[in-house]
């Protein structure tokens, strides 16, 4: 696959996904960005992944994860602080509550020499003090650097819905491309989710990709509007299935136009075609097997070939 010429640099949260099953508790490496960069690596691009975590037994488990993967790793914060968890409690319906435990300051920015991408995205983006350091961040970046983001909101651990629309409305304006799903959209206009590309573009973004679960992706420009199907596949869970969308996103761009072309924001219907195709069937990938486990790049070009025939 094609890479871009530079590393790309994903910021944000690492943790661990504890999930209390009454009978049991299980852990998983996890967080929105982590998975992003964890993707990214398998899909052959050069990755590094600024976080915070501990030097704990939870922050070896990341560590180990990451370079599974091939990514490399800087940190943004303390590691004497413990390794941050989500920890979810199963109820007898099914339903599942968190309880989070998070520690994000972005006190010590990554240098971005030799970077040609920098993806952010969910706690990492908006969970204060930290947010408030990646927005300043972001905008003090070179205008030559891509910029990708997805909100992936979690309104138990953000600020209160204006100040979250705020900030992803700021962070739209440097970001030439913008990925959420409808219940993003739906968070952060009640009422009015229909809005969200259309807003997100006016504030300053290139290309906006919203996801509707089993109803497919739509991706928006300013003057088009292309509508991708899901890949067709035996659900086994949808555990990182948006993170693998966005992985398979900022993969099929860099093959697809390149930086010049999605710093500008030159699409045609049929690139936009095809790399909501590549995205779609990264996530498409993931959700057939357990866990947030997306493809590699022989994976996704193999399946790719296999819509062909």
């Amino acid at each position: 696959m094609t890479a871009f010429a530079g590393r790309v640099l994903v910021i944000g949260e690492a943790l661990i996904d504890v999930v209390d099953h009454g009978d049991r508790v299980t852990r998983h490496v996890g967080g929105s960005p982590l998975n992003v960069a964890f993707g990214l690596g398998r899909l052959g691009t050069a990755t590094t992944f600024a976080s915070e975590f501990g030097d704990d037994p939870d922050g070896l488990a990341i560590r180990d994860h990451l370079d599974s993967a091939g990514v490399s790793v800087v940190t943004v914060g303390d590691a004497g602080l413990p390794t941050s968890t989500a920890t979810a409690r199963i109820g007898a319906d099914g339903s599942a509550t968190y309880d989070f435990d998070l520690s994000w300051t972005f006190r010590t920015p990554p240098q971005v020499g030799g970077m040609s991408v920098v993806h952010f995205g969910s706690i990492g983006a908006l969970h204060l003090p930290g947010g408030d350091r990646v927005l300043s961040f972001v905008e003090s970046l070179p205008d030559d650097v891509l910029v990708t983001f997805d909100p992936n909101a979690r309104p138990a651990v953000m600020p209160p819905r204006e100040v979250a629309v705020a900030a992803v409305e700021r962070y739209a304006s440097r970001a030439a491309v913008v990925k959420l799903s409808d219940e993003d959209a739906e968070w952060l206009y009640p009422g009015d989710a229909a809005s969200a590309p259309r807003r997100l573009l006016d504030a300053g973004a290139k290309l906006v990709a919203v996801s509707h679960g089993s109803a497919g992706s739509v991706l928006h420009t300013a003057d088009l509007r292309v509508e991708v199907p899901v890949l067709q596949v035996d659900i086994v869970d949808t555990i990182g299935a948006g993170d693998a969308y966005m992985s398979g996103l900022i993969a099929a761009i860099a093959e697809k136009v390149g930086m010049e072309g999605a710093l500008a924001g030159s699409y045609s219907y049929a690139q936009l075609a095809e790399i909501g195709l590549m995205a779609a069937v990264s996530a498409g990938l993931t959700v057939a097997r357990a866990g947030a486990m997306p493809p590699t790049a022989a994976e996704l070009q193999r399946a790719l070939r296999e819509l062909e025939q």
